[in-house]
């Protein structure tokens, strides 16, 4: 069955289906059809939101956050049919999607939560008769491009934020996966935001999202999705001076040390290669181990890899749902072929793809400086490398553009929290995969992952949100 989906403006839903969906799992299917919008539907959708903000944000902050409650309750009850849409659109496995629309609905939550806690400070003021405070106010309309991998939860997570703070938002979501983002702006609408709060416009990114980076009357754009857009995007948004949140790309290296545990570390680090398909920016791809465990992490490693199931993810024993596109299948078989050409050995799990589906893959013997060691792959593989010890295992892991994630597998205290230390990258996970993250603490990377500036999700997410205003309030 096909979804007509449609741009969502001043809450009124408009726009031509143009652009098809199918089910990466079942190519005959199409689950979606959506507008392929020009730039004069961004226009319209910042005009409505640029109207709407003033009333949104002079509501009480508990009565939007009611709405978000609300929405997240409507989320629920449409829990089912929304993961199964995400399974047809998307590709992952029912119980992924069960997961990922589960978050969303938290997060609607945790932020609806926050209209009873917003609020500045009293600080003491030098003078007599004085008292200061602080406020923080909405920045007015914040553009948000999302990507494919998590099309309800990453809306979701950009949003709630945003929308609690008092700004009006545009959202951009991904071509592939324009449904899960309507589903996210139905449950808003029916728990009665108010139109124009919460505007959706669908089409290529360079196009509507680069109309919504150059709109002087977008204050703030969030951004996940590769680094050189992002790097695109941020040139446009800083030459204006406007405020610009940039999650991007990532090559997460996981530690595995002598004294680990070989098959509960190879548990862990295929949780992180292979769940999800390998298609999050979290995903663990590059595994340095030491020489003492070595060869048999590896194989530990492979026989994990193996256990895994591809197939359709509404099926009964998926265990990794197809790979979300031609394009991206043809990136993960070109790696590991490329791979091969540079004297890597394929343990498992290969350039040989079936349909939509690519098996999970253990590379050994990978050169440091081979393409597969360096650059982002986005699907289900698994490099490992020989290192001799802590140290140059260490050094290895921070050697790279990015950093975003990485992990280390130890009963070592102190190398675990030396590890914490020293990784320079924006999250660390210790005997624990490389991929997930609690709803209420900072996400973000460094280097060439993110900007750099502001957090995504937990109440540190506000701060890119909101400015910061200082009141003198005296007596005559």
């Amino acid at each position: 069955m096909t979804t007509e989906v449609l741009n969502l403006i001043g809450g009124r839903w408009t726009g031509e289906p143009q652009h098809e969906r199918r089910n990466p799992a079942r190519r005959d299917e199409v689950v979606a059809a959506a507008p392929r919008s020009d730039v004069s539907a961004a226009d319209d959708a910042v005009t409505a939101a640029v109207s709407a903000q003033p009333g949104w944000a002079a509501m009480p902050a508990p009565a939007r956050g009611a709405i978000l409650q609300d929405a997240a309750d409507i989320l629920r009850q449409r829990h089912v049919q929304v993961a199964e849409d995400l399974v047809r659109e998307e590709g992952k496995t029912r119980a992924e999607a069960m997961g990922e629309v589960r978050r969303a609905i938290d997060v609607l939550r945790y932020f609806g939560s926050h209209g009873w806690r917003l609020g500045g400070e009293v600080l003491p003021s030098s003078l007599p008769g004085t008292q200061v405070f602080t406020r923080h106010e909405p920045i007015g309309v914040a553009a948000l491009v999302t990507p494919w991998n998590f099309p309800i939860a990453i809306p979701a997570w950009k949003a709630a934020p945003a929308l609690i703070s008092g700004n009006a938002v545009v959202l951009k979501p991904a071509e592939l996966t324009p449904l899960s983002a309507t589903h996210l702006a139905r449950a808003l609408m029916d728990a009665g935001l108010p139109e124009g709060v919460f505007n959706v416009v669908h089409g290529r990114g360079s196009v509507v999202g680069d109309a919504l980076a150059r709109d002087k009357r977008v204050g703030a754009l969030s951004f996940t999705g590769s680094t050189k857009v992002g790097l695109g995007l941020h040139e446009v948004l800083s030459a204006r001076r406007a405020r610009v949140q940039l999650e991007m790309g990532g090559k997460n290296a996981y530690l595995v040390l002598d004294d680990a545990d070989v098959a509960a570390a190879a548990k862990v680090v295929a949780a992180g290669g292979f769940s999800l398909t390998g298609q999050a920016c979290t995903a663990t791809s590059r595994v340095y181990v030491t020489a003492g465990v070595h060869d048999a992490f590896v194989e530990a490693l492979a026989r994990e890899a193996g256990s895994y199931v591809p197939g359709d993810g509404l099926a009964e024993g998926t265990t990794m749902g197809p790979v979300v596109s031609d394009e991206q299948l043809a990136i993960d078989a070109n790696a590991v072929a490329k791979a091969r050409e540079e004297g890597a050995t394929v343990v498992v799990g290969g350039s040989e793809a079936e349909g939509s589906f690519f098996r999970p893959t253990v590379l050994a013997d990978v050169a440091h400086e081979s393409d597969v060691a360096r650059n982002e792959v986005f699907g289900p593989v698994v490099a490992t490398m020989k290192v001799s010890d802590y140290d140059e295992g260490l050094a290895r892991v921070n050697d790279s553009q990015y950093g975003l994630t990485a992990g280390i597998c130890t009963t070592n205290l102190r190398a675990a929290h030396d590890f914490a230390a020293r990784a320079h990258v924006g999250v660390v996970k210790i005997n624990r995969p490389t991929t997930g993250l609690d709803l209420n603490v900072p996400f973000g990377g460094v280097k060439d992952s993110s900007s750099n500036t502001f957090r995504e999700q937990g109440p540190y997410a506000i701060d890119f949100y909101t400015w910061g205003k200082t009141v003198y309030l005296g007596q005559e």
